[in-house]
């Protein structure tokens, strides 16, 4: 019988708890579920108000892995939704703003992954994001000398910049907003991916293409336009080992010479939380917004 849980007053059905997820490490789905439960303080903030796209891998990383953007079937009543624009027709997706809904999204296992812009002003980004992406044999080791360059890009901008592992093999950059137009600030983006491959060409491409990114670290740029969705902070990923996309100082930026320097795992999270607390919550802080310089 699936056991039920009551969750600030919500009743759950929470299922196969000892089913194994990650067979690498024989993570369970119990463990999952109480990941995010220990999370959720610093993790909600992260994605309230911000529709939801679901990465599901129910049968853990190695079964089916697939996108659910809409509502899902069966989802329960005092889930929170939203109407919202998409180039197809608008539609209607999860908002997760509290702990119930939080644990009842876990239990469908998912990554959580979010746009740049809040559901009250669709396409108008407060957050801007570089995707680095190593291309073999670069490693994430590569990606922290890219960041550390645009970081002071940026800076020169007047944007402060934060950094989180992305979960798989590289890292997120990430900056908060005055709300700017999507447009322009994929455009902005793709021009600081264009001057850090002339700056640093033997690291750096722009370009998605394949054949050009062996060795080097791919600075995506396109995450920041309004249909795009990146990684949650704190979303555990779907990889051979339960990773988090978890936030980090620029000082093991800076010191990252060994790329399993910068890897977390869910058990790791708690300890990391207990002696930085949210490294990200700076980006929570409207009155810390950077503002694009004009184009």
């Amino acid at each position: 019988m699936t056991p039920i849980t009551e969750v600030e007053g919500r009743r759950l059905a929470l299922s196969n708890l000892e089913k194994v997820l990650y067979p690498a490490t024989g993570f369970t789905k119990g463990e999952l579920l109480h990941y995010y439960a220990t999370a959720a303080e610093v993790l909600l903030p992260h994605l309230r108000d911000r529709p939801m796209s679901f990465l599901r891998y129910p049968d853990g990383p190695d079964g089916q892995v697939f996108f659910a953007k809409n509502v899902p079937p069966g989802t329960p009543e005092w889930v929170t939704t939203a109407e919202v624009p998409r180039s197809e027709g608008p539609a209607r997706m999860v908002l997760v703003q509290d702990l119930p809904t939080l644990m009842w999204a876990a239990n469908l296992v998912t990554e959580f992954h979010t746009p740049q812009w809040v559901v009250e002003a669709p396409g108008e980004a407060d957050r801007l994001v570089l995707d680095l992406d190593p291309g073999a044999p670069a490693t994430v080791v590569e990606c922290c000398e890219v960041a550390l360059w645009l970081r002071e890009r940026l800076a020169a901008d007047g944007i402060e910049a934060y950094a989180k592992t992305s979960g798989s093999k590289g890292l997120h950059l990430l900056a908060g907003l005055e709300p700017t137009p999507s447009g322009r600030v994929t455009e902005y983006a793709k021009e600081l991916a264009v001057a850090a491959e002339k700056e640093l060409p033997r690291l750096v491409v722009h370009r998605m293409t394949r054949n050009l990114r062996a060795g080097k670290v791919f600075v995506d740029w396109s995450q920041n336009a309004a249909r795009k969705t990146t990684a949650a902070p704190y979303t555990l990923r779907a990889r051979a080992e339960p990773s988090v996309s978890a936030p980090v100082t620029w000082e093991e930026v800076a010191e990252c010479r060994v790329a399993s320097r910068l890897v977390f795992r869910a058990p790791d999270i708690a300890p990391r939380l207990e002696e930085y607390g949210d490294l990200l919550a700076p980006l929570l802080d409207g009155g810390r917004a950077g503002s694009l310089p004009a184009p």
